[in-house]
Formats: structure tokens, sequence, C-alpha cells
């Protein structure tokens, strides 16, 4: 089992958006990944980066723990919250079928001071800093 942690934000809502990404095992990162991602909004930018979570996480493991700091983005993906945005739903239904890639998959809500959540954060923030 791999372990993901993903953030995404922007400056402004809408405003010029990054992702960033971890992908580890236990407390042993193996990839980190970072990217801007254009005009988006924290919402968007959140399914984006967990979006590229899953494309790398599959090149480690079927199963997988995606561990994000958007509750909205994981009661969506739990089914407690409806995605009422179109543009969220599009984002949504393309977890929805990454997921049939995984033979488990979990969706786990954290808090930003998370030790790891705290790293792909700053990951997003190194992103937009970049010129």
């Amino acid at each position: 089992m791999v372990i993901t942690n993903s953030d995404g934000g922007s400056r402004g809502n809408p405003g010029q958006a990054a992702i960033g990404v971890i992908v580890r095992n236990n407390e042993k990162i193996i990839k980190t990944y970072k990217e801007k991602i254009g005009i988006k909004t924290n919402n968007e930018a959140e399914y984006h980066a967990l979006i590229k979570a899953l494309n790398l996480a599959l090149k480690y493991s079927k199963e997988i723990q995606c561990i994000l700091d958007s509750e909205l983005v994981v009661k969506q993906l739990q089914g407690e919250y409806a995605v009422l945005k179109p543009e969220l739903k599009a984002l949504y239904l393309t977890v929805k079928e990454l997921e049939k890639h995984f033979k488990q998959i979990t969706y786990k809500y954290v808090k930003r001071e998370d030790k790891f959540q705290k790293l792909a954060d700053e990951l997003v923030n190194e992103a937009l800093d970049e010129k």
C-alpha cells in the first residue's frame, strides 16, 4: 500500500493555481511532484492534485490511501456531499474513473498541520513562486 498526500491551492479564487503531491510508503517518501496548473479555484486545484496523486501512485501499488486537507473533496468522494458545480463534477468523475484501477482506495481528511500535508502545501507554494 502507498499513501499520497496531495494539495492544491490558488492565489485568488479563482487565481493562479498549483498542485503538490507526495507519494510515500509509510514515512519513506517515494516521489514528490509540483506543478502550476493555470487559473483555477481552490477546489478545482485540490481535485487536480488528487488526480495527479492517483496517476503517480498507480506505478507503485494497487492499494492506496489518499490524504487531503480538503474536507469538501473527501466528503464528496465518500458520497457524504453532493457535487453541484459542473467544473467539479467533471473532475470528480475523472477520480471515480481512476478508482477502477485500484483494488483498494480510501480517502482521509487531515488538517494542514499534518507533517506530510504541510510538505505537500510547501510544494504548492514553491510551484506558485516559480517564475
